[in-house]
């Protein structure tokens, strides 16, 4: 192992003080009311900017408190600034913009009605998010202040060559090169901001895993063949000059739109790639329903260097789960891989985008501290 990899694999049993934590979250939460009418304010012009992120400091700080007193060593802003956790910050890169597109993205019947495509030479030229992550460091006390952005492959996996302009890129190659060096400007100006536990919400590896997915690729005229080691690359170029400090983990989705969900499949058509050519320190997996399939593709992961965050709290329903299954749920997790390399979180966001799943404030709260007790009856206090 490396020093680089040494210095990045977390300390002992409890995981601390490095992340992720042996209780997690992925990072979105559900948006108070307040929230969501001072949002429709300022889109219809009732409240400035400087009105709207004054209310969203004090809702975020107040997420925060509550994110700590839940138990929580690492806290996010909960996303309360977005509208959607991953086309905000596409769409602040140069290049990329919000469309309507001819192929929509279907949720169990419901359409999503925008998706970024690049419309000229992306580059890395605004702080996208780093005020906001300044924020949360500020408020965050002695827990660890999380940063979770877009993976790079969903650029091209939404939309594919037909949403990357032809005169900008003729060749994909310059488009990957040009979205790698975004990337990597833009996890140099967290790094610079201090942030040393960055997350990339990856969906395609986990749509990839469902034939369905794939022949939607395959309708358009792309090859998938391949496509995986591709975006492999692309992550890794992304990433390859982040400081020996900073955690990145990887969370995979199959889809999280007001209880929904867009693919199904277990990750064995992944797993190699995903565990073995992908250089993150730690996988956030989906494992709340038998959509994710078995955990017999964790025998792929590298024995002792690497986290696997076990999703088995849902974040789609409110009804609390049972300790005694999930304890099951992680011994069966161990027959695959080692309880020291595994941790516990939601599957997913409580509310990817500002609508949010179908459940309360007070389930939401319910569930975390659920992953907390859980997590410290099993490895121990953090």
């Amino acid at each position: 192992m490396s020093e680089v990899a040494a210095a990045r694999r977390p300390a002992g049993p409890g995981l601390a003080p490095r992340p992720p934590f042996r209780a997690d979250q992925v990072g979105s939460l559900l948006r108070p009311p307040e929230l969501k009418i001072a949002r429709a304010d300022h889109a219809a012009g009732r409240l400035d900017a400087a009105g709207l992120r004054a209310i969203e400091d004090r809702l975020i700080a107040d997420a925060i408190q509550k994110q700590k007193a839940a138990g929580l060593c690492a806290v996010t802003d909960g996303e309360f600034r977005r509208g959607h956790w991953g086309w905000d910050f596409l769409a602040g890169l140069d290049g990329v913009e919000l469309v309507e597109p001819k192929q929509k993205i279907q949720f169990a019947g419901t359409v999503v009605p925008n998706m970024p495509a690049v419309t000229g030479k992306i580059a890395w030229n605004h702080p996208v998010f780093i005020d906001d992550f300044r924020f949360v460091a500020s408020q965050a006390g002695h827990a660890v202040a999380k940063q979770t952005i877009p993976s790079p492959p969903l650029l091209h996996f939404r939309a594919g060559r037909p949403g990357i302009d032809a005169v900008a890129y003729p060749e994909l190659d310059a488009f990957y090169a040009d979205l790698g060096a975004a990337y990597r400007g833009a996890v140099a100006a967290f790094a610079d901001a201090g942030c040393t536990y960055l997350q990339l919400d990856e969906v395609d590896f986990a749509h990839m895993c469902d034939p369905k997915q794939l022949e939607t690729i395959r309708a358009r005229g792309e090859a998938t063949d391949g496509l995986l080691q591709t975006y492999a690359a692309l992550i890794n170029a992304s990433l390859r000059d982040r400081p020996a400090d900073m955690t990145v983990s990887m969370h995979l989705c199959r889809g999280n739109f007001r209880s929904s969900w867009a693919s199904s499949g277990g990750y064995e058509p992944v797993a190699d790639v995903l565990f073995n050519a992908v250089d993150v320190d730690a996988w956030f997996l989906e494992y709340d329903s038998d959509r994710a399939g078995g955990f017999e593709p964790l025998r792929f992961v590298p024995k002792g260097e690497k986290i696997v965050v076990l999703g088995l709290v849902t974040s789609k329903s409110g009804e609390l789960e049972s300790k005694d299954a999930i304890r099951r749920r992680i011994d069966e997790a161990t027959k695959y891989i080692a309880l020291d390399q595994l941790a516990l979180s939601p599957q997913c966001g409580f509310a990817s985008t500002e609508d949010g799943n179908k459940l309360t404030e007070d389930q939401q709260w319910a569930k975390l501290r659920l992953c907390v007790e859980l997590a410290q009856e099993i490895w121990g206090p953090a």
